[in-house]
């Protein structure tokens, strides 16, 4: 039976007597609320909310099966961790009483779907080489069975080389996907708004949504995602983010020196943190475990860098560093041949935020410092929270400034990071700021030897006797001169799971 409101027009209820999973039981739903419910008198009660719980659902006579993507405490777990609360993946069979029954149900669940602004199509880029090279096997065994139980169509990309997804996203036919999704860690993500932005139709470009299903050594933007929304970080909930289709705005950092530009969504560093980002490489065998292992060994032997920071602060943070003249500090332009030979090849559509940075106020801070960590979203890493107060699209970075610290008490800081108490430490600067410009300078002691800079995982720039330092020629700026970045707010688009 079909139930109209008073006023003769929806929302519509329907009920009928059926059989669910081979037993009889009443079932209702509200086209209205979403609401399938349905009871038995063995006592059995269900209650599926389409919206937040079903992935879809596929018609064959008088049945309806209705693929779910339940809470766990409606069936066994998928992904649960720290105390929050995990999904499991379920199919109920719905036997109506008759197809012409079973057609008026399925057309409204597909009406209510389909109002819901879901992706039908995705472009899909995989990199299979990324942190333990299990992208593919992640993807085959936990993310296309639930794309496939949406019903959603995809294109599959893998990576071949480093800078192929910015390649991908810059010549990608936009029009036929509803949004690009990396099987991946930061890395891809980042290399595809790169890609966007270097676009004609950047501006269009750079709103299509995007997905990251994390499968890398650093996972940081799924991490902040699903914690944003009370999840439990699994490939799972990731997955079902992106299939709801929910959408937020992110910010975007421009990332600049001259005429050479990088386009950042999640961090920039420079010291410690930077050194151990890069130079465990050599130990990328080990997977996340590295970072710990190298961080054990840099606290050990712990590194100063001479150098300066100047940030315009956003309200509430005017307190930090000292009053500087903007004029009169960039007066040292940089020589375009100081950049590496990548540096010159650059073409961006996009060149970064409309705004008057002479007319900021800013503020300065002298090193040495042990590190500057900027950061767009909370989590840096799945068990790594640098930025507890940083939010996707306020149009601020979170600053992490430590200038000086014994080794204990910077060991203690390092691990009070995997819930953000780092930040109430009294050797711990914790600012927002609009711009941010990082004059990097030589190691503490060793004059011959600087630093790295690292913005999303990759090298920028790096000084002279640092790791791997015969590439200075092939990165994107130099070491010494100031590097400058600016936010754009909510420039980009990012499927949420809120």
């Amino acid at each position: 039976m079909a139930y109209k409101g008073e006023d003769g027009i929806q929302p519509l209820i329907l009920m009928e007597r059926i059989r669910v999973d081979g037993a009889a039981a009443d079932a209702s739903f509200n086209a209205s609320t979403g609401e399938l419910r349905w009871g038995s008198s063995a006592g059995v009660n269900w209650c599926l909310m389409m919206e937040s719980e079903v992935l879809g659902f596929k018609t064959k006579g008088v049945k309806i099966i209705v693929k779910a993507f339940v809470f766990a405490s409606k069936g066994a777990s998928l992904g649960a961790s720290g105390g929050k609360r995990a999904r499991t993946r379920k199919d109920f069979v719905l036997e109506m009483p008759s197809e012409q029954c079973a057609m008026i149900w399925s057309d409204q669940f597909g009406d209510l779907i389909n109002s819901f602004g879901r992706p039908r199509r995705l472009f899909i880029i995989l990199n299979p080489y990324g942190g333990k090279r299990c992208a593919l096997k992640i993807f085959q065994n936990d993310v296309k069975p639930l794309l496939e139980a949406s019903g959603i169509l995809y294109t599959l990309q893998e990576t071949s080389y480093q800078l192929h997804a910015r390649e991908l996203a810059h010549k990608l036919d936009l029009l036929k996907y509803d949004g690009i999704v990396c099987v991946s860690g930061d890395g891809v993500l980042v290399e595809v708004v790169n890609g966007l932005l270097r676009r004609e139709d950047w501006d269009t470009a750079v709103k299509v949504p995007l997905g990251i299903i994390p499968a890398g050594t650093g996972n940081g933007m799924a991490k902040s995602l699903l914690d944003s929304a009370g999840d439990s970080y699994s490939v799972f909930n990731a997955v079902f983010a992106i299939i709801r289709g929910h959408r937020r705005s992110l910010d975007v950092t421009t990332v600049q020196q001259g005429e050479a530009r990088f386009f950042s969504v999640l961090m920039l560093t420079w010291g410690f943190v930077a050194d151990v980002d890069i130079e465990s490489e050599k130990y990328r065998w080990m997977g996340s475990a590295r970072f710990d292992f190298y961080s054990f060994l840099r606290v050990v032997n712990m590194r100063k860098y001479h150098g300066n920071v100047q940030f315009v602060p956003a309200a509430g943070y005017e307190i930090y560093g000292e009053p500087v003249d903007w004029r009169e500090s960039c007066k040292d332009e940089v020589p375009e041949q100081t950049f590496g030979v990548a540096a010159r090849v650059q073409q961006c559509r996009y060149t970064g935020p409309k705004i008057s940075l002479e007319d900021l106020e800013w503020k300065s801070v002298n090193g040495p410092f042990i590190l500057v960590w900027l950061n767009n979203v909370p989590w840096s890493g799945e068990d790594v929270m640098p930025a507890p107060e940083a939010k996707f699209s306020d149009g601020f970075l979170d600053v992490v400034i430590v200038k000086d610290c014994p080794k204990a008490a910077f060991l203690s800081l390092m691990l009070k990071m995997n819930d953000g108490s780092h930040v109430k430490s009294r050797y711990v600067m914790y600012l927002k700021v609009k711009a941010f410009r990082l004059r990097p300078g030589q190691r503490v002691g060793y004059p011959d030897k600087g630093g790295i800079i690292d913005s999303d995982g990759e090298v920028i720039a790096r000084g002279e006797g640092t790791y791997e330092c015969s590439l200075q020629e092939t990165d994107l700026m130099a070491y010494g001169p100031p590097i400058q970045m600016t936010v754009d707010k909510g420039l980009a688009t990012i499927f949420s799971p809120k």
